[in-house]
């Protein structure tokens, strides 16, 4: 199977779609989502895949990046990547996002170190950090 392209491959992952569901297991992808987002096009999910697989990260590394990012700035950023995420079925990407993204708009009226500080304390970015990296990891080996 070296030789073959993502949407291949992501068309093979089919028969590991049933237990995106079943049990309440939360897997880092939901490939039911995704296949029902592209309708069935195979070519198109490996695209929406690869597309997250780049941007998901950058987002991330932007969020954690200690800097002068404003709060509006984060909760821009994680809104972003909360939509990315629900739109490949990264549900875990999406809730940590969700979280970022109401910590730092809650804590508008707050100084910003104590935003970062409530932030930091709610893991809502290393929470994000980790369901983006487990993320990565699934799309890698779909996508080989």
């Amino acid at each position: 199977m070296s030789g073959s392209s993502g949407a291949s491959r992501l068309a093979e992952t089919g028969s590991n779609r049933e237990e995106s569901t079943v049990g309440g297991f939360d897997p880092p992808l939901d490939l039911v989502h995704l296949a029902r987002q592209c309708l069935g096009d195979h070519e198109l999910e490996a695209e929406l895949l690869g597309l997250f697989r780049l941007q998901a990260p950058a987002l991330t590394a932007q969020l954690a990046d200690q800097s002068l990012l404003s709060l509006e700035s984060k909760a821009k950023i994680a809104h972003k990547l909360r939509g990315s995420a629900l739109s490949v079925g990264a549900g875990r990407v999406a809730r940590a996002a969700w979280r970022v993204e109401e910590l730092a708009c809650a804590a508008g009226l707050r100084s910003r170190a104590d935003a970062d500080q409530r932030l930091e304390e709610a893991g809502g970015i290393a929470a994000l950090l980790s369901a983006v990296a487990e993320a990565v990891v699934e799309i890698d080996r779909i996508l080989g």
